[in-house]
């Protein structure tokens, strides 16, 4: 019997032979069915992709293959043996690890407490534990201090622990969820190699993305759903390109979106001169921030989560107070002044909490559509209620919003959907400038096209965009200029043109070495 965490087990044979096989799953909910016969085949020493658009039913697919969901229908085999996972540990138990986007984990233990917690064998004393972890953790390159508190470690080397509490319970099929949303290059580079290194060792990833690139750069087959339904199993990537993946997912070739070719070169319509800001907890979060923004033009901010980025969004909005700084707007002083002032001004807000900042999730979809423009909606000290409705009606046919009644519940649209409405609310007010706070995350491969057109004709249309994201290659592709945030600062100044992933990937690390723009600050 293998002990916990024993890399010296190969759980696969690398043969090639079959250790999941999902066939005919159906899976229900009120009012609507995610997964309608969906078929998944994964073989031992593989990396396999699970692609398609939100909705698609990826999610629910593997939380039935981990615990989480009773299948409606359809079997679950598991290394050739039929199986009836009732709880996650029924999961664990045949050898299935489920590393999710959101961590979870014990900040305040120690990486090697919270890989044990639950699982530790009481016939080893700590030291040997931590010694276990230790070299589990070298073998397959995760590199980590096991006796460090979790709340100490950055986010990538969260998600290593994630992965080791996996290993540690002899996982031989690891099932990843966007898994480099939150790294740098750097860091989704090394778990690339940490992955490769299980499929060597003839283990299985199942890996979800919505980044066909590093789709094609890591996985070695792939299965792609599209409403529920399982539409291609490639056995091999060779010879695919990301387009070919796309079209597998929507049913048609996805828009390529490009950066334009020209340099703009109107006015400064924001400006910021040594912004600074305190975090929720107090802490100095923003420090002499400096950055300007041309009509026409889109300003990259780069960084791993928690650098900033949404203090800064949040300054500029003027929901968070800053403790320093100023900010012009279309020439206008707005330092100190609400957000309503700032919108009066010329500001559009897409904040990255879409249901939580940007829309009310109880309220209708024409509500939350009139809430920038309802001045304009009444008649005589009342809203017009007709005029509203035709309002969201041209709103929702311009953007492409797909929603049923203007009256339902904004909470019921995807996540695509919610990013059109609450896009094309703000832009009603011909801004002057664009603030997208991860404008495009969660989002599938027609959704993000859909996106990303509306920023790239505002720049069209002499918008000025700040563009914050943590897709780097979305920055590439549509800035105009590139800032690199690290704790707080601007750690780098960027020429999209010119630089290389491996420049931006260190700045995001911390290793910035100033300014190489084409221009401005």
């Amino acid at each position: 019997m293998p002990e916990p965490g024993d890399p010296a087990v190969s759980p696969g044979s690398g043969d090639g032979a079959v250790v999941v096989d999902l066939r005919g799953i159906r899976k229900e909910f009120p009012g609507t069915v995610a997964c309608d016969g969906a078929n998944l085949t994964v073989r031992a020493g593989t990396i396999h992709a699970l692609l398609g658009e939100n909705g698609a039913g990826k999610t629910s697919l593997v939380n039935v293959l981990g615990g989480v969901y009773l299948p409606d229908a359809g079997e679950i085999w598991v290394h050739g043996t039929q199986q009836q996972f009732h709880s996650p540990a029924d999961a664990i138990a045949a050898g299935i690890g489920m590393v999710h986007q959101e961590f979870r984990l014990v900040p305040s233990l120690t990486v090697f407490e919270n890989v044990v917690l639950g699982s530790a064998p009481r016939y080893l004393d700590m030291g040997q534990i931590v010694e276990r972890v230790a070299h589990l953790a070298a073998t397959y390159s995760l590199q980590t201090d096991p006796s460090r508190p979790v709340w100490q470690l950055s986010v990538g080397e969260r998600q290593r622990v994630e992965i080791l509490k996996a290993l540690w319970r002899d996982a031989d099929v690891m099932v990843l969820d966007e898994p480099t949303a939150v790294l740098t290059p750097a860091e989704a580079a090394d778990l690339g190699l940490t992955l490769r290194s299980m499929a060597d060792r003839g283990r299985s990833v199942i890996y979800i993305s919505h980044k066909l690139d590093e789709v094609l750069a890591v996985c070695d087959e792939a299965t792609v759903l599209r409403n529920g339904v399982t539409v291609a199993q490639p056995r091999s990537l060779a010879g695919i390109d990301r387009s070919d993946l796309a079209e597998m997912m929507v049913g048609e070739a996805a828009a390529q979106i490009q950066r334009p070719t020209d340099q703009p070169s109107g006015d400064i319509v924001l400006d910021l001169e040594g912004i600074s800001a305190m975090s929720d907890r107090g802490l100095p979060a923003l420090h002499s921030v400096d950055i300007d923004i041309r009509a026409g033009e889109i300003v990259g901010v780069a960084g791993v989560s928690g650098n900033g980025q949404r203090e800064l969004a949040e300054a500029i909005a003027g929901l968070r107070p800053t403790t320093a700084g100023a900010m012009r707007l279309a020439g206008t002083d707005v330092t100190g002044t609400s957000p309503r002032a700032r919108s009066r001004a010329g500001l559009a807000y897409v904040p990255e909490d879409r249901l939580g900042v940007g829309l009310a999730p109880t309220m209708s979809v024409v509500d939350n559509a009139v809430v920038r423009s309802y001045r304009s909606m009444r008649r005589r000290m009342m809203l017009d209620l007709r005029r509203c409705e035709d309002f969201c009606r041209r709103l929702i046919e311009r953007f492409g919003v797909q929603v049923g009644r203007v009256h339902d519940s904004v909470g019921v649209l995807s996540g695509g959907n919610l990013q059109r409405l609450l896009l094309g609310r703000e832009l009603t007010g011909e801004p002057k400038v664009l603030l997208a706070a991860q404008p495009t995350r969660g989002l599938d491969v027609v959704g993000i096209a859909a996106i990303q057109e509306q920023i790239v004709a505002q720049r069209a249309a002499g918008v000025g965009v700040l563009l914050i994201s943590e897709d780097l290659d979305e920055l590439l592709a549509l800035s105009d200029r590139l800032v690199v945030m690290y704790e707080g600062r601007i750690a780098a100044r960027l020429d999209p043109r010119t630089t290389t992933r491996a420049e931006v990937g260190a700045a995001m690390a911390g290793g910035g070495n100033g300014s190489r723009e084409g221009g401005g600050t």
